[in-house]
């Protein structure tokens, strides 16, 4: 069983578009707080606040060299939604599964034209 409150750190970390943004600019290639903000029109310290949302929502890490903090997306980053969306696509094939069984159980009766 997962941690749900795992699961509700990364929704909650990806319900801004504006961090939505910075991940989908992550997925391409790490960048610095800087790169990261200024096509977001955002000030640096926003930006870090949003980053520390994503840092702790597991879905970024960063690492420091110098006076520049670089983040990139994590090598779990979706693996709790992975698992999480994976549980309920289970659920629902095994519903429809039983669907199918139970409508070939009954099949419709014929009807005269």
């Amino acid at each position: 069983m997962m941690d749900s409150s795992t699961l509700d750190r990364v929704f909650s970390a990806l319900a801004d578009p504006g961090r939505r943004g910075m991940v989908e600019r992550l997925c391409r290639h790490p960048a610095s707080v800087k790169e990261l903000a200024e096509p977001a029109g955002m000030a640096l310290p926003s930006a870090l606040k949003h980053l520390r949302v994503l840092e702790e929502g597991g879905i970024v890490v960063s690492s420091k060299t110098g006076r520049v903090r670089t983040y990139a997306i994590s090598p779990t980053a979706f693996g709790a939604i992975q698992h999480w969306v994976a549980q309920r696509e289970a659920m629902l094939n095994a519903s429809f599964d039983r669907l199918e069984r139970a409508m070939l159980a009954f099949p419709e009766e014929e009807q005269d034209p």
